[in-house]
């Protein structure tokens, strides 16, 4: 009886309700298709894919594909250079956003801060394609810009691109220009819900505006701080690839091969999917151990966490 009165009572709130349900649907069925129904074939990992015999067809090897990537001379390097530049980009780059709320939080003139917003925003609109391409030509060691200006200093022309050593500031730091605007505006919606009573209290008692930053603006923002550094420290392991392959070469390769662009290489050009889908499968879950982790650790220390 429980259980019919529970399916009539579904019955009558999708009745009732079902033009939400109609919202719901696509992206549903989008998780459900592109999603969760690739998860099943993450059984690849364990076996010897043959196209003719197809993925459950073909033979189970168990823990080989791991194996063979764990005991490749790259392993060791591909994970440093992954997790090198992932947690740089991390500590750079989670910063800057949230300071520059802060600072357009605090600007009077709306001409101006509504300038700032614009700037700082309208790179995140540009292709990885064109990003590369710009960064290229900035860098070229005879013609770029940044050359040129350090030949009229009178100092001698450096190959950025072609200097493994100088690949992750130049990763990190352009990204950092292309998303900060973009990553700020999170921030400012968050500001924008701090109660107006607090600055008052603030006014009456004389703080300053740092005094006022620190003691409302950051506590306010704190919970939307904590989750977006959760949901980056978890995707900690998923550097973006095409950027990085994009101004991969010979020169920088020792700094710029990871995870991502190894795969792409070992794995789908050389058509060893079973080897590939193994490595993506490692790689998802070390970023699942993280997130769980650090979400955990903000649970216990902020107070404030995804779930």
């Amino acid at each position: 009886m429980e259980a019919a009165g529970k399916r009539l009572s579904a019955r009558k709130s999708f009745a009732r309700h079902w033009q939400l349900y109609l919202v719901v649907a696509p992206p549903l069925l989008f998780f459900i298709i592109f999603k969760y129904y690739p998860m099943l074939n993450a059984v690849l990992a364990f076996k010897d894919y043959y196209v003719t015999k197809g993925i459950w067809g073909s033979p189970w090897v168990g823990f080989d594909n791991f194996r063979m990537f764990f005991e490749n001379p790259m392993f060791g390097k591909i994970v440093k250079n992954t997790l090198t530049l992932s947690f740089y980009l991390l500590l750079a780059g989670f910063p800057i956003p949230i300071l520059l709320a802060l600072m357009l939080n605090e600007v009077r003139a709306q001409r101006f801060k509504r300038f700032v917003q614009l700037v700082s925003f309208a790179p995140y609109f540009i292709s990885t394609v064109v990003m590369v391409s710009i960064i290229m030509l900035f860098l070229a060691p005879r013609l770029g810009f940044v050359n040129v200006f350090l030949n009229h200093l009178g100092l001698d022309s450096v190959n950025f691109l072609g200097s493994p050593g100088m690949f992750s500031s130049i990763y990190v730091w352009s990204d950092i220009w292309q998303t900060a605007g973009y990553s700020a505006v999170i921030y400012l919606a968050a500001l924008s819900g701090v109660d107006p009573t607090l600055y008052e209290a603030a006014k009456v008692d004389g703080a300053s505006r740092f005094q006022k930053i620190w003691n409302v603006d950051l506590p306010g923002i704190l919970p939307t701080i904590s989750i977006i550094l959760i949901l980056n420290v978890g995707n900690v392991m998923a550097i973006g690839f095409e950027k990085v392959y994009l101004l991969q070469n010979q020169l920088n390769i020792a700094n710029s091969e990871i995870i991502a662009t190894y795969v792409y290489k070992i794995g789908l050009l050389n058509a060893n999917y079973s080897f590939a889908t193994a490595v993506g499968l490692f790689n998802s879950v070390i970023n699942l151990i993280l997130l769980f982790t650090v979400n955990a650790m903000a649970r216990r220390l902020l107070k404030s966490s995804i779930w």
